[in-house]
């Protein structure tokens, strides 16, 4: 580990962790959803209590000590797409200038959160960026991924113990999407363990204020990780493949600097979300059966199921931007550099927008008016895919198994950005004999 390493997490991330820290013993609200262990297990009330926080001050913003902050969805979907806001930099959470200069001369290795990966760039960079990626990720490209998304789900599930006990989130939610996202970069089914275990590791830089010992660790991961990517990049400028990364390789517009950051960026985002909206679905199916019987009766509810699934139990709970301008919106004036934190799991429960939001409804007409995939021109680029291996990895899987349940309480990450299970233990119950049915289309 370099040593000026530890000069970069005192900038972006120690400073923001002793302010949350000494915000959250103070009792504040804020503070404990963004640091405190409530806010990883369960965030909810505390959302709520901060949106009745700002129905008592002017406009639809929060001031905190922190960032300013928004839980109503019409305000979070209108910052994401306002081109006077851009991705969240080291200006972020108060950070002082000072110290931004201090992280500006000790930059990570290529990383998801560093430039120039897509999610911290702002245009024309995130323009050039994203353009040679999006064509992996359109309708048809998608759709043409739905044949192998099926076989290894099955494949998966034949694997799981008829009768027999199972971590269900290390033996399938996670496997579906490290398979899926290895494929499309051309990555050996041999080294897919080595990607669960760097991306375990690399997570919580998504995270704000993270202990040094987890930065040390994330950062690590990363250099490794990109040691491997500079043998891998190598190997497809000799003998490309027919996977994204070859075609990004071959066109020749982004260095290896680049296809670094972006391969990273596209495992973290093709993995990340989906294992999370896969075990978060589990758990809510089982604790409404109620809900699993209409799915059974209804099986064209499936898709919209996982919609509610990413409305009611986000994978990814919140995003920042930053003002690029003086701005006034709904009555209060932002300074440039000024920092919005937006609460995708707030806007999801905004009760103007979603009826009884904290009910769990696979039937629910505007589930997909979410905002867990964002807005704007950041919006997730494998949102569909997402959908894709959820829909029919929750649908096999309750057709498969249909006497699962949880067998003893599953372990949260430790993590708030991405909202998920690190473990699941579950009885599967006896297999059924037929196969799950074709799913529908999402």
């Amino acid at each position: 580990m370099k040593p000026q390493y530890w000069f970069r997490w005192l900038s972006v991330q120690g400073a923001p962790r002793l302010v949350l820290r000494t915000q959250a013993r103070r009792g504040d609200n804020f503070a404990q959803l963004m640091g405190g262990p409530s806010g990883q297990t369960d965030p909810y009330p505390l959302i709520e209590q901060l949106r009745g926080e700002v129905g008592r001050g002017p406009g639809r913003l929060l001031r905190t000590p922190i960032a300013w902050a928004a839980f109503d969805h019409e305000m979070c979907r209108a910052i994401l797409r306002d081109n006077r806001f851009g991705v969240r930099t080291t200006e972020s959470f108060n950070v002082p200038k000072p110290m931004q200069k201090l992280a500006e001369r000790f930059p990570l290795p290529p990383s998801p959160v560093e430039p120039p990966s897509m999610l911290v760039i702002n245009p024309p960079e995130h323009t050039a960026m994203r353009r040679p990626v999006s064509s992996a990720f359109t309708p048809r490209a998608i759709g043409r991924l739905r044949e192998r998304i099926e076989t290894v789900t099955e494949e998966l599930l034949d694997a799981l113990p008829s009768g027999g006990s199972a971590d269900l989130i290390e033996s399938f939610a996670a496997q579906v999407p490290i398979a899926i996202i290895s494929e499309m970069l051309g990555f050996p089914e041999r080294d897919r363990q080595l990607f669960l275990d760097w991306g375990d590791a690399a997570t919580p830089l998504l995270d704000v204020g993270i202990s040094w010992k987890s930065y040390r660790r994330a950062v690590g991961a990363m250099e490794v990780m990109n040691d491997y990517l500079d043998g891998h990049i190598a190997r497809l400028r000799r003998e490309p493949g027919d996977d994204i990364l070859s075609n990004l390789v071959s066109a020749g517009e982004l260095d290896t600097f680049a296809l670094e950051a972006t391969a990273s960026l596209l495992m973290g985002a093709g993995f990340e979300t989906t294992v999370n909206l896969i075990g978060n679905g589990v758990a809510q199916l089982v604790a409404h059966p109620e809900q699993l019987d209409r799915l059974r009766a209804e099986p064209e509810l499936w898709g919209n199921a996982t919609e509610e699934v990413l409305r009611v139990d986000a994978p990814v709970q919140t995003t920042a931007r930053i003002a690029l301008t003086d701005v006034e919106l709904d009555g209060i004036s932002l300074r440039k550099g000024s920092t919005v934190v937006l609460s995708l799991a707030g806007a999801n429960r905004d009760p103007e927008v979603f009826p009884d939001p904290g009910t769990f409804d696979v039937g629910r007409a505007n589930a997909k008016e979410h905002l867990t995939f964002s807005s704007g021109i950041h919006v997730c680029l494998g949102a569909s895919l997402a959908r894709m291996e959820a829909t029919y990895a929750l649908r096999s899987l309750f057709e498969r198994f249909p006497d699962l349940r949880l067998d003893g309480p599953p372990q949260r990450r430790n993590l708030f950005t991405l909202h998920g299970y690190e473990r699941m233990p579950v009885r599967l119950g006896r297999r059924a004999s037929s196969p799950a049915p074709e799913p529908t289309a999402v």
